[in-house]
């Protein structure tokens, strides 16, 4: 696991070898979540733009669930959020859940 703390550092790591799942907080400072995955969907799949991707939000209305589902992310996980549930849907997006 590694974790940054912006959208440029995320951008940066993807430079080397992409993550296997990529969990992303919507507000973060500059630029948001739905900026860096609008940004990752943009890249080749080989550089990490296919990178199955879970949004981890206290933005819970369905709206907000439509618009990061929509802009790229497969999973829109609202704040708090159980932590056997955050492994779960982690290893899903993974492809090791069961």
């Amino acid at each position: 696991m590694t974790a940054v703390p912006a959208v440029a550092d995320a951008m940066a790591f993807l430079d080397g070898t992409p993550p296997d799942v990529l969990v992303s907080d919507l507000g973060m400072p500059d630029e948001d979540g739905f900026s860096l995955i609008r940004r990752v969907r943009e890249r080749p799949a080989a550089d990490g733009g296919a990178v199955p991707a879970a949004a981890l939000t206290a933005y819970a209305r369905d709206e907000d669930r439509v618009r990061a589902l929509a802009a790229g992310f497969q999973m829109h996980l609202p704040k708090p959020v159980d932590p056997a549930d955050l492994v779960a849907v982690v290893a899903s997006l993974a492809g090791r859940g069961g």
